[in-house]
């Protein structure tokens, strides 16, 4: 059965839940050894069933690793401040603002051609 023909509320397997989020069943595994508050219904062979909450809460680990970029630490630091699956605002408030990186641009140019000089140097 696909994991768009059963209900919202319905719990999935790792197999159902890897498919669809495109991941090996390995790495939600992993995820769970990571992230203490993924723990999916364990039943008879450690047959994992993720309930809806554990669907949303892999795939906002998903997003948080997959698509915006952080790191397993980030996103442990991300949940054990208490964020919600649901919340993009820890994501939004960690970005910097553009003033701030305006103003440290001209800096970190300088000190991009400060290398280049350094390493041209030493050809």
């Amino acid at each position: 059965m696909s994991v768009t023909s059963k209900s919202s509320s319905a719990f999935l397997t790792i197999s159902e839940l890897a498919d669809d989020l495109g991941l090996p069943q390995h790495i939600l595994r992993y995820w769970e050894t990571r992230f203490p508050q993924l723990k999916p219904l364990q039943r008879a062979g450690n047959r994992r069933y993720y309930r809806p909450e554990d669907c949303a809460l892999a795939r906002q680990i998903n997003q948080w690793l997959n698509v915006e970029g952080y790191t397993v630490k980030g996103v442990q630091k991300i949940l054990s401040s208490g964020a919600k699956p649901d919340t993009g605002a820890l994501a939004v408030a960690e970005t910097p603002r553009t003033d701030e990186v305006l103003d440290i641009f001209p800096a970190l140019i300088a000190i991009r051609n400060r290398l280049s000089r350094a390493l041209s140097a030493t050809d």
